[in-house]
Parts: C-alpha cells; structure tokens; sequence
C-alpha cells in the first residue's frame, strides 16, 4: 500500500501469552512505520482494561533496538484508559478517552490485532471488530474460532482430507468420572501428547512417554481449558510453513524447527540461548511442495483469510506428513518463524504487514450488500 493510513495496533490481553503478544506488537508496528503509517498503539492490561499507549512511548520504543531476546523487546500497555466506539466516518472506529466519551483521540481506518491466545486469537476481539464496522487484520470470527480449537480445527481438516495425528479428546466431567484414564486414550501409542484444546504457544502442553504419569498432564491441561485433545505422537521432523493471502492465498517457504526434549515447548520458543529455526527447511523439493500445498489447503478449509502458520510433523521413515495445527495469529517477534519464511521467499517483514493490511481492506469492501459492516463468512 503507498498511502499512509491510520492502523490501530491491538495488543495485550488477558491470555497467558501477553507478554508474547506485547513482543509481536513492537515487531508490527516498526514494520509498519517504516512503510509510512500512522500507528496508535492500543494496549490491553491483564484484567481487560484497553491503554492508549502515549506517541512519546511508542516512537521510543520503535526508536530503540533490543540486544537481548525478542520476548524481552516489547510495547509496554501503559496510557490513559480509552474505549474503541464506531467512528463519525462509515468503516471507522474510534478511540475514545474512557471518563469522556466525547473526547475522541484518533479515527482508526484498519484495526491490526496481534493478541496471542484466547480474547484475541478465537474469534472474540474479531466480533468486536465486525460491529464496530471497521476493516481489520486476519481470520474472521469462524476462521479464528475454528483454528484456535484444536478438536474444531481437526475435524475441519479431515472434511477435506488433510492428514491429522490419530487422537482423542474429552471435555473435564468425562475426565473426572472415568474409573481408569488410561481407556479414555486406548487405541493411542506413545508418547502422547496432552494439550488444552484452546491455548497457543505450547502453554499447559505435556509430552507423556512410557510409564510416565498421564493424569498429571490431563491435570495441567485442564488448568487452562476444559476441553482436553491427546494426541499421539510422531517421531519425526517440526516443520513449519507461512500463508498469506484472501481469495487466492499463498503458501512460503518451508521451516524447520529443531529442539530439545523431543518437542518445541514454550521456553525454547521464547527463551532459548540459540535459534531453533532453519530456513529453508533441508527437504527434497517434493516434500517442500507437498507441504505447501497442504498448507493452503489446510487454510481454506477452516476459511481462512489474511494469515496463518501451518505446522506439520514429517515422518522420514514413511515419508507421512501431519498437519499438527494452524495459528492464525502466529508469533510476530524477531524470535518468529512467521516472518523468516516470508523473508526466504522474497517478502520482507514490511511487506508482510503491507499486504496484510491492504487484504484487510479488501475483504471488507467485498462485503454482502446489506450485511453490516463488517460481515462475511470468514
């Protein structure tokens, strides 16, 4: 896009993965400015609270570039207490102080969000966004409902016959009721892994090998949903692949994560002494494009629109491919795969978001006529 609009950074949120999503947002919005646009940095606190985070702060923060961790580069939710209400423009929204309504401090023209995690990746913060009428970044409501639950997403993906692990799942008054646990998974080999149904960044994910203590992870997973999948695992390679795109999406170049522990956990993605990440993934050329092509299958069917990161697990010694999960709003730090497969195939950090925006703008001009404002199916 060569015209500099008016983008209002969401990020924050209640989510066990603030302080990633406070990492992503400092990513975008550098990127952003640096293609020309006005940002306004809107920041949600722990409890819920929206910030307006002051231009001083903001132009620091873009300013300065961090030495340590990306986690530990990031926009601070600080500012006075604002709301987002409809803006005096059709397909606007606007940013008012929260102690006077009528105080309005910016008209927004697209709304990027970058929350990680439930309230902002699951379809909650797109609702808002449909009512207000305003254009904005990523999935819609169903897309993000669908890819954040992991037993929604599978279903979708074998409809349309895209490769899942064998699994289960089961919600918590199942768990508590059954005499012996171990038959709630029979048919599963592992290891297992145990993982909350609605939760990213590897959070309250545990890896079960033999003779390990399977109600522990149930019990840790269940801390943070009440929907449980267990999946069998694959002994295999991580791999990763980045699309972009509305109606005709595009698919990158192929990640490969390498770990430690046998899984990539949440202290390897953010707090690793080494990179994990190699990209281009080393793969015969067949596989890398039979990974792409999967990967923009997967995204359309659970109708995806802006982006999505598609992890798959690959077995060498079948040659089986398993599309493991999507993340509709993956990680956006420097740390992130997201970004370093986009940059393998020619489109830099900028033009990621550039484009992210503008395909914003035209799923919300192709609209239904009559469907409010922000409509569409996706």
């Amino acid at each position: 896009m060569s015209a500099a609009i008016r983008i209002g950074v969401l990020f924050g949120g209640p989510s066990a993965e603030h302080e990633v999503s406070c990492a992503s947002a400092l990513g975008v919005t550098r990127a952003l400015v640096e293609r020309g646009h006005h940002v306004v940095a809107l920041g949600i606190t722990r409890a819920g609270g929206l910030r307006l985070v002051p231009e001083p702060v903001l132009a620091e923060r873009c300013a300065s570039v961090g030495t340590g961790l990306a986690i530990d580069d990031r926009l601070p939710v600080t500012g006075p207490a604002v709301e987002l209400r409809a803006g005096t423009r059709a397909g606007t929204v606007a940013v008012t102080a929260a102690d006077a309504p009528g105080t309005v401090h910016a008209e927004l023209d697209v709304v990027f969000p970058v929350l990680h995690g439930p309230y902002g990746e699951d379809g909650v913060v797109q609702g808002l966004l449909e009512s207000l009428g305003v254009p904005y970044v990523g999935c819609g409501i169903l897309a993000s409902a669908v890819g954040m639950d992991k037993v929604a997403m599978k279903r979708a993906l074998r409809a349309e016959g895209v490769p899942t692990t064998p699994h289960v799942w089961f919600d918590a008054p199942t768990w508590r009721a059954a005499e012996d646990p171990e038959k709630l998974v029979v048919g599963l080999r592992r290891p297992l892994f145990v993982k909350p149904a609605r939760m990213g960044s590897s959070i309250g994910i545990s890896r079960v090998a033999e003779g390990d203590d399977l109600t522990a992870a149930v019990e840790e997973a269940l801390r943070h949903d009440h929907v449980v999948l267990v999946e069998q695992g694959v002994t295999g390679r991580e791999l990763e692949c980045g699309v972009l795109g509305g109606w005709h999406p595009e698919a990158s170049a192929v990640g490969e994560v390498r770990v430690e522990g046998g899984w990539f956990d949440y202290r390897q993605k953010y707090f690793g002494d080494a990179d994990p990440m190699t990209v281009p993934a080393p793969l015969p050329d067949e596989v890398t494009e039979r990974i792409r092509e999967l990967s923009v299958r997967a995204f359309t069917a659970i109708g995806g629109w802006g982006l999505a990161r598609v992890d798959f697990l690959y077995d060498e010694t079948t040659g089986e491919l398993f599309v493991n999960e999507l993340n509709t709003l993956p990680g956006f730090t420097a740390h992130s795969m997201y970004p370093k497969v986009w940059a393998e195939s020619g489109v830099d950090y900028p033009e990621v978001v550039d484009r992210l925006v503008a395909l914003a703008f035209t799923r919300h001009e192709a609209r239904p006529a009559g469907v409010h404002p922000g409509g569409g199916a996706a």
